[in-house]
C-alpha cells in the first residue's frame, strides 16, 4: 500500500491528491511503500521511466513523450582531466524537453489528468516550466507558468511555442513559489510546482534506478542544489533500492551550489538543521538560484546520511567547466549542471574524493537553453574576430618597418593566408589612422609606415610584456 507519510510526526495520508505538507506539524510529506510487496515485482527489461512504474505511486494514465532511460556517458578525458579512474556522466539532456524534469512533468501530468483537472499552474525558473507546458501540450490541459524575473530565454522559449500560459512574478523562484501557491488555492489547478508536489522526488527517483542498472553503485554521486529537492530524490532512490534488497549501499551524495547562493552549504558548515539565510544571494547558474531552498533540510538529511559532502563553486569556475564538458566529451551542459564537475576538481584536491573512486554527476539540462553562455562565446567569438585584424594589421606594420612594398609583395609575405583584397582592406585602414603612408613608383602603389605607424609597433611591444 502506498501512502503519504510526514517525515516528523509520521502521520499518514492517502496517496492522492498529492499534497506536500503535513495538516498536523507542517512537516514535509513523502510517498511510503510496502517494500515487502514490492520485493517479488519483475522489471521489463527496455530502460524508459516507465519501467519503473510498479516503484511510483499508482496512476491511471500514461503520459509519455519518451522520457526516461538516458545514457550514462563514460567520460573518460574528463576523469583524465581530473584525475579520476572512474567519472560518469548521467546525460539527463536527452529527454524530450532536454531536462530532467520530463521524468516530474510525465508523472504529475498522468496524475491530473486522473483527477480530472484541465488546468496546471507551475512556478519555475527555467526547466520545469519547459517540460510542464511541453506534456500539458500533448495532453490538452491548459499549463500556466510562474516565472521570475531573472530565467533563462531558451527556456521562456519552449514554454511560449508550447502555449504555456506565462506570469511573471518576483525577482527570484522564491517568490513565484509563493505566487503559485496562492493561485491554486484560488483557482483549483493542479499544482505542478516542483516543490509543492511530492511526485517530484517519486519522478526524479529514478535516475538513481537507471545509474544502477546501467552501472551499479558508484562511490558518490555530485548533484547541483538549488531548492535541494534533486538530491534527496537521487538518495531516496538508492535508499528504496537497498530496502528491496537489490543494493547492499548507497553512494556518498555531494551537494554543490553557487558561491553567491549557498543556503544548504553554509548551513552543513554550520551544522544547522535548515538551510541559512544568505543575504543578497546571486549567481548566473539560473537553475540553481534559490534563496529559501524548501527541501534544504532534506538535502542535508540526504548529505550527512551518505557520509557526503557539500560544496560550493564560483560562477566563472562553472562557466569553464561547461566548456570543459563541452570540448573533452561533446555534451553541452547548462550552468547549474556543470557545477558538478567544476566542484568535482575541488573535491579531488582536497582529497574529499579519491582517485581511484567511481563518480556519477547529474547533468541536469542543456547548454542550449541557458544565454549566458551563449552570450559569452558570443563575445569571445567576436573578441576573436578583433584579435585576429588587429594582429593582421601588426604584421602588415611590422613588415613595412623593415622595408617599403607594395600589395602584392605584402600578400606574399604574409603567407597567402587571406585574400589580396583583405590586405588592401588593412592597408587602407593603416592609411586613414596616419600609420602607413604611399607613393607610387615604377607603377606600381608602394607603401611605407610613418612614425606613427612605429610608435604603435612600440606601444604593442610594451602591452606584451604586461600581459
Amino acid at each position: 500500500m502506498t501512502v503519504l507519510r510526514c517525515s516528523q510526526c509520521l502521520s499518514q495520508f492517502p496517496p492522492y491528491p498529492p499534497e506536500h505538507m503535513c495538516e498536523k506539524c507542517g512537516s514535509l510529506l513523502d510517498y511510503s511503500y510496502d517494500f515487502e510487496r514490492l520485493k517479488g515485482t519483475v522489471l521489463p527489461l527496455n530502460l524508459t521511466f516507465w519501467k519503473f512504474k510498479p516503484y511510483l505511486p499508482e496512476v491511471r494514465n500514461t503520459v509519455t513523450l519518451g522520457e526516461g532511460g538516458t545514457p550514462l556517458h563514460k567520460a573518460e578525458r574528463l576523469a583524465k582531466e581530473m584525475g579520476l579512474k572512474e567519472l560518469y556522466l548521467k546525460d539527463e539532456t536527452r529527454n524530450p524537453t532536454n531536462s530532467f524534469r520530463d521524468r516530474c512533468a510525465a508523472l504529475m501530468i498522468s496524475n491530473a489528468l486522473d483527477l480530472g483537472h484541465d488546468s496546471v499552474i507551475c512556478a519555475s525558473n527555467g526547466n520545469m516550466g519547459a517540460s510542464m507546458a511541453a506534456y500539458c501540450a500533448k495532453s490538452g490541459l491548459t499549463c500556466n507558468v510562474i516565472v521570475p524575473k531573472m530565467v533563462d530565454v531558451g527556456k521562456l522559449a519552449q514554454m511560449m511555442i508550447y502555449d504555456a500560459v506565462i506570469e511573471e512574478h518576483g525577482e527570484t523562484v522564491d517568490e513565484s513559489n509563493l505566487r503559485a501557491e496562492l493561485l491554486a488555492e484560488e483557482t483549483g489547478w493542479y499544482q505542478a510546482t516542483a516543490e509543492f508536489n511530492p511526485l517530484t522526488v517519486e519522478a526524479e527517483k529514478t535516475i538513481s534506478f537507471e545509474v544502477v542498472e546501467q552501472f551499479g553503485v558508484p562511490d558518490c554521486f555530485v548533484v547541483s542544489m538549488g531548492s535541494g529537492g534533486t538530491i534527496y530524490a537521487l538518495w531516496k532512490g538508492f535508499k528504496e533500492l537497498q530496502d528491496l534488497q537489490k543494493i547492499d549501499r548507497i553512494p556518498r551524495m555531494i551537494g554543490v551550489q553557487a558561491s553567491g547562493c549557498a543556503p544548504i552549504v553554509e548551513a552543513l558548515k554550520k551544522n544547522e538543521l535548515a538551510p541559512v539565510d544568505v543575504s543578497e544571494p546571486y549567481t548566473h547558474a539560473l537553475g540553481i538560484f534559490v534563496r529559501k531552498p524548501v527541501n534544504g533540510a532534506r538535502a542535508l538529511r540526504a548529505i550527512q546520511d551518505s557520509g557526503g559532502a557539500a560544496v560550493t563553486v564560483q560562477d566563472s569556475d562553472i562557466f569553464a567547466a561547461e566548456q570543459e564538458i563541452a570540448r573533452l566529451e561533446g555534451i553541452f551542459a547548462e550552468p547549474a549542471s556543470s557545477a558538478t564537475t567544476a566542484a568535482l576538481k575541488e573535491l579531488v584536491d582536497q582529497g574529499v574524493v579519491d582517485g581511484g573512486e567511481s563518480v556519477v554527476c547529474l547533468i541536469t539540462g542543456s547548454g542550449l537553453k541557458a544565454t549566458d553562455v551563449l552570450q559569452a562565446l558570443a563575445k569571445k567569438r567576436k573578441s576573436a574576430g578583433v584579435g585576429l585584424e588587429l594582429s593582421t594589421k601588426e604584421k602588415v606594420l611590422r613588415i613595412l618597418s623593415r622595408e617599403d612594398t607594395y600589395g602584392y609583395e605584402l600578400w606574399k609575405k604574409i603567407g597567402k593566408t587571406m585574400t589580396r583584397a583583405a590586405i588592401y582592406q588593412h592597408l587602407n585602414g593603416l592609411s586613414r589612422s596616419g600609420a602607413v603612408t604611399s607613393y607610387r613608383k615604377d607603377g606600381r602603389k608602394y607603401f611605407r609606415i610613418t612614425e606613427r605607424g612605429r610608435r604603435v609597433l612600440v606601444a604593442m611591444d610594451e602591452l606584451k610584456t604586461l600581459l
